[in-house]
């Protein structure tokens, strides 16, 4: 049961690397994203509400996001149809990725029964900067963006 009460990744430690596809195939890798800053939003599942509340917040502030050099990825398990539908129906700027065996989630400690719910910021050099459970707002996260 340690799962359910783990914290995220401490702030100051190296992000893992991961390599997976967005909603349309394009492949993402963290290590080839270096010199930007990088939001990973993990999110239980497309088409609900709190999900949907939350990742629009992330696309009503893309334009701070781009002026802090910062790149914003939505991450949970599920498929490509699901995210590109999720993504059209709410105008959203940014790729879904898909982390279908959970192994993102799993490196990441978000994990569960569910994806909890959690917010990282990594630095231009892969170094995490901000990790919270919940939905914090966009300002607090981009605020660690350096």
């Amino acid at each position: 049961m340690s799962w359910l009460w783990s914290d995220p990744l401490p702030v100051g430690t190296q992000a893992p690397d991961f390599s997976v596809s967005d909603e349309h195939g394009h492949p993402a890798r963290l290590y080839n994203l270096r010199g930007h800053n990088v939001v990973l939003i993990f999110y239980p599942g497309d088409n609900t509400s709190v999900c949907r509340a939350q990742l629009c917040e992330f696309r009503d502030r893309w334009q701070q996001a781009k002026q802090r050099n910062t790149l914003v990825f939505g991450v949970n398990p599920g498929n490509a149809g699901s995210h590109i539908s999720f993504r059209e129906k709410n105008n959203l700027p940014f790729p879904l990725l898909i982390d279908a065996g959970r192994a993102i989630a799993s490196s990441y400690q978000c994990n569960g029964l569910i994806v909890k719910r959690t917010v990282y910021l990594i630095d231009a050099k892969g170094v995490i900067r901000y990790a919270k459970r919940g939905k914090p707002s966009v300002e607090e996260v981009l605020a660690a963006a350096r």
